[in-house]
C-alpha cells in the first residue's frame, strides 16, 4: 500500500487531523510553521496551500498583509467523511443480507468521468462485478444520487437494494469483488511497522524523553499512513471478513498509539497556533496609523 508524500496530502492530514475542529481560519504562517517538521519548505508549503486554494480545497482571506485558511464545505466533508472511516470502521454493524447495485453507463470515450465514478463507488466500498456493475453491502443509495448529480449523469446512473444479488453465494461475490488478501496483508504491514513506535513512544513517556514536536511528528506519520486505508478497505460486514482479519489488531494498535501521543502533540500544536497569534496581534498593531 503506498502512502503518498506529497504537498497536497501532507496539508490535508494536518487540517484532518489537528486541525478539523478547531474554530476559525488558520494564519499562513502557522500552518508553515507545522509542515516544516513534516518535511515541507515554506516555498513549498506557501505553493500547496495556493493550489488547494484554487481547487476548491482551502478558501484564503486576506487580513492586513497575513493570509488565512479555512476548509471549504467540500474539504471539510471530505475529511469528516475520511475521520469516521478511520476512527469507527463499520465492520460490526449489523447487516441484513441486502445489497446495493449500481449500474452505469457512459460512453468509452468520456474516461475522465468514467475514471471519476469508479473512484467515488470504490471510496463508497462498491466491488466490481464488470460491465458497468457495481456491488456493495452498505446503504449507499442517497450517496450515488448525490454522486450523479455532482458529475452531472443522473441519465446513466442506477442504483437499488436488493436482498438477492446473484445465485452466487455472498462469499463468492466478496472474492469476486474485493481483494480482501492484499487488504489483510496491509494491515499486517501497517502493524509492522507501527508496532515499534508504539513501544518507542511508551519508554520515552515514561522516561519524559518524548517532545511535544516529536510526538507532533509521530502521530502525523501515524495518521498519514492508517488514513490510506479507507481507500483499499470497503469495510465489509464482519459476516463477510476472513476470521483471522488484521484490521481488528491494525485499529487497536492506531488507536493506542494516537491517544498515547495526543497530548504532547496536541500541545505543540497549541503552542505554535498561540505564537502565530502573538506575531500577527503584534503586525496589525504596528501597521494600524
Amino acid at each position: 500500500m503506498g502512502s503518498s508524500r506529497s504537498p497536497r496530502e501532507r496539508v490535508f492530514t494536518l487540517f484532518g487531523d489537528y486541525l478539523l475542529h478547531r474554530p476559525g481560519a488558520v494564519w499562513a504562517g502557522s500552518l508553515i510553521a507545522l509542515l516544516e517538521p513534516l518535511g515541507l519548505t515554506e516555498g513549498a508549503a506557501r505553493t500547496a496551500l495556493s493550489r488547494m486554494s484554487s481547487r476548491g480545497w482551502l478558501v484564503s482571506e486576506r487580513r492586513g498583509r497575513n493570509a488565512f485558511y479555512t476548509l471549504t464545505r467540500r474539504g471539510r466533508e471530505l475529511l469528516e467523511e475520511g475521520e469516521a472511516r478511520i476512527y469507527r470502521p463499520t465492520w460490526d454493524r449489523p447487516w441484513d443480507g441486502t445489497w446495493c447495485l449500481v449500474h452505469y453507463s457512459i460512453p468509452e470515450e468520456d474516461r475522465s468521468l468514467r475514471d471519476s465514478l469508479r473512484l467515488r463507488l470504490s471510496w463508497l466500498g462498491c466491488g466490481s462485478l464488470g460491465n458497468g456493475l457495481w456491488i456493495t453491502p452498505h446503504d449507499i443509495v442517497d450517496r450515488v444520487r448525490g454522486i450523479a448529480e455532482t458529475l452531472a449523469i443522473e441519465e446513466g446512473l442506477e442504483v437499488f437494494r436488493t436482498a438477492r444479488a446473484a445465485i452466487e453465494s455472498p462469499e463468492a461475490i466478496v472474492a469476486r469483488c474485493w481483494d480482501l488478501t492484499s487488504v489483510h496483508r496491509d494491515y499486517l504491514a501497517f502493524i509492522d511497522r507501527q508496532l515499534p513506535g508504539l513501544r518507542r513512544a511508551q519508554a520515552e513517556l515514561r522516561a519524559g524523553e518524548l517532545s511535544g514536536e516529536r510526538a507532533f511528528v509521530q502521530r502525523f506519520d501515524l495518521v498519514h499512513e492508517y488514513r490510506q486505508f479507507p481507500f483499499e478497505d470497503p469495510y465489509l460486514p464482519r459476516r463477510l471478513l476472513p476470521e483471522d482479519w488484521a484490521g481488528d489488531c491494525a485499529a487497536g494498535l492506531f488507536q493506542r498509539l494516537h491517544d498515547l501521543l495526543q497530548e504532547p502533540a496536541e500541545s505543540f500544536v497549541d503552542g505554535v497556533l498561540a505564537r502565530a497569534q502573538a506575531e500577527t496581534d503584534s503586525t496589525v498593531t504596528v501597521s494600524t496609523p
